[in-house]
């Protein structure tokens, strides 16, 4: 159990880089637009290379086909998933620190919910009120930014995120339907899915139409050099080193509780995003109301995730 919480806490790490690494852009003139579109055209890049050494040069290939196949539900699904979800994310950290955006990104817990009961799922009642307590900690923690920041401000960097956390689900919410036979949308029904990386190639190409009227919209000055690095540091650090090691524990696990442990791991991102800031950007400390916010945020998580590993 202690093994597989160390290996969660280290993804946790790895994925806080997209919190701090794009605050660091955001405060050197980056264009938020590059900062988003950039890491996913290193993703792809990334995730080719690995899918053809693990799983055979012809791997992207047959990925591709898939692609190809139902070219108008991945576009949607990619846009929604990867673009509007990364956008968002990338625009909130010109308006607010990265530990706020972590912070406020955990309502997609509760985005969830309201997603999968679009689809007809229910939940115990229990489950909304673990939620209340993450919105409530999410609420103090963007309140007390307040004091550092305008009221514009505050609305540019929190809400942008609010949107994001339901963009997310929606995105990978389609993609199971579409896997398990949904009358609405196309059946895909293939092995290929089983693969989460194969999945995360499929939506990342799905969203490249979206990237390209993005940057023809907005036409951003060239990136700089430190942003080039900076986004492959991030495509690298939360698209594969987090991501595998997040699912090698999950996959490692054996009991719900250990499933749990696991899973609730992840809001540590929130405290590691702010002690990076601490230390790299000299970002001032989180006054008395954000501590106790973020603390809510990690009880109603543990709580939640608790419950519905026992429930499962």
């Amino acid at each position: 159990m202690i093994v597989l919480i160390l290996i969660g806490l280290l993804s946790g790490l790895f994925f806080s880089s997209t919190f701090i690494l794009n605050r660091v852009m955001s405060l050197e003139g980056g264009h938020w637009v590059w900062s988003a579109c950039l890491r996913y055209a290193y993703m792809i890049l990334f995730l080719i290379v690995l899918l053809s050494l693990f799983q055979g040069i012809k791997a992207p290939g047959r990925i591709f086909r898939l692609f190809l196949k139902h070219w108008k539900f991945w576009i949607i699904t990619g846009s929604i998933g990867f673009g509007g979800f990364y956008s968002l994310l990338c625009f909130s950290a010109d308006h607010a620190p990265g530990w706020v955006i972590a912070t406020t990104w955990q309502l997609t817990i509760i985005a969830t919910l309201v997603v999968l009961i679009c689809f007809g799922r229910s939940f115990p009642k229990k489950t909304w009120f673990f939620s209340f307590i993450v919105l409530l900690g999410v609420l103090m923690v963007n309140l007390s930014h307040v004091e550092m920041s305008t009221i514009k401000e505050l609305l540019l960097g929190g809400f942008p995120v609010l949107i994001a956390a339901f963009c997310y689900p929606i995105g990978n919410q389609l993609v199971w339907e579409a896997k398990n036979g949904n009358k609405y949308l196309p059946n895909i029904e293939n092995p290929l899915l089983e693969n989460p990386f194969n999945k995360v190639l499929l939506l990342s190409l799905g969203s490249v139409p979206f990237w390209l009227l993005l940057v023809a919209i907005k036409t951003p000055p060239l990136p700089s050099k430190g942003q080039l690095i900076n986004t492959a540091l991030v495509a690298l650090f939360s698209g594969i080193i987090a991501t595998s090691l997040f699912l090698f524990a999950r996959n490692k696990s054996k009991r719900a509780s250990e499933l749990a442990a696991v899973d609730a791991t992840q809001s540590s991102e929130v405290i590691f995003a702010m002690i990076g800031e601490i230390l790299i950007l000299n970002s001032p400390l989180p006054n008395s109301i954000a501590l106790a916010g973020i603390f809510l945020v990690f009880t109603g998580l543990v709580l939640f995730i608790s419950f519905q590993e026992v429930v499962n």
